[in-house]
């Protein structure tokens, strides 16, 4: 069965949690916090999360932001528990990412329903992405992993569309997706283009506008700039001459305010990766999560290296 992980600072509902779905015969670990809740996630990548709202030390929120801000956990299903029946509280959790939520006190009934549903869900996902047809989920894991074992050092290269949100809103989804698949074809098309031996490359797509390239240290940085450079072509051709010349567009950002975004592009993160100091996929993804977010500060484009 699944192996599922009980967050919560009371003590008797943790217990409850814990023989209702080991009754069902999965196998169940405790947290008190939000501390111990990443640290735990950390050592072994739950099936399934179920998190209180507010616990000490650090909230069900925030731990449910960093699982679905890291591209390695953003997948673990995260179902929310609170106190809170209120609309805003729903909003607030499905914000920082949970995938359900549910308020105390509830039907165990339900929530154990509930949750072989996510898990039924999860189950049936395939090693493939349903958008672009590239490996995902467990295949790049695997991948990784399989890499780890051999010993030898490689690099991470984890890219994103800057401000594709506001762009997906502005040009519409039919845009959107175009751009999607010519990206997940323009990253195939780069590592045949950048000269070497192309079979070191893994090309894997992750979710949304999140791609990942796993190759030899050496091939990484002609690799991310053929991928910046292709990647920006698609772009112009899916908006047209004019947007394309303009290098900008009229969007509205997550507050609600009209303002100029310049086209979406995109920054990569680039992580090499020594075997010997491996930690776990965990770090790996927040180490890729923090650098990506620095690259996107310096702007389209962007490509930094740095070790894992």
């Amino acid at each position: 069965m699944s192996y599922l992980l009980l967050a919560d600072d009371n003590e008797d509902m943790r217990l409850m949690l814990r023989e209702l779905f080991r009754a069902s015969g999965h196998e169940v670990s405790m947290a008190a916090d939000g501390l111990e809740a990443l640290a735990s996630i950390a050592d072994r990548e739950p099936d399934l999360v179920i998190l209180d709202h507010s616990m000490p030390n650090m909230s069900g929120l925030e731990v449910c932001r960093r699982l679905k801000q890291n591209p390695f956990t953003a997948r673990v299903p995260v179902m929310m528990l609170t106190a809170q029946s209120g609309v805003e509280s729903k909003v607030e959790g499905f914000a920082a990412g949970a995938d359900d939520y549910i308020a105390k006190p509830f039907d165990p009934r339900e929530l154990r329903a509930r949750v072989q549903a996510m898990l039924r869900l999860v189950q049936r996902e395939g090693d493939r992405n349903p958008t672009s047809g590239l490996p995902g989920g467990r295949a790049i894991e695997s991948e990784i992993l399989g890499r780890v074992q051999s010993g030898k050092r490689f690099a991470v290269c984890y890219l994103d569309l800057d401000n594709f949100k506001p762009f997906a809103d502005t040009f519409g989804f039919a845009i959107a997706d175009e751009v999607i698949r010519g990206l997940c074809a323009a990253i195939r098309d780069s590592s045949a283009a950048v000269a070497g031996d192309t079979s070191v490359d893994f090309v894997g797509h992750i979710g949304g506008d999140d791609f990942i390239v796993i190759t030899s240290l050496d091939r990484a940085g002609p690799l991310m700039d053929e991928c910046t450079r292709r990647c920006r072509q698609v772009v112009d051709t899916a908006v047209g001459p004019l947007a394309a010349a303009q290098g900008s567009y009229t969007g509205v950002d997550r507050e609600g305010r009209v303002r100029e975004f310049p086209l979406a592009g995109v920054s990569a993160a680039v992580l090499d990766v020594h075997p010997a100091a491996w930690q776990s996929l965990a770090h790996l993804g927040m180490r890729a999560a923090d650098v990506k977010r620095r690259a996107k500060m310096k702007g389209t484009g962007t490509v930094l290296v740095e070790t894992a």
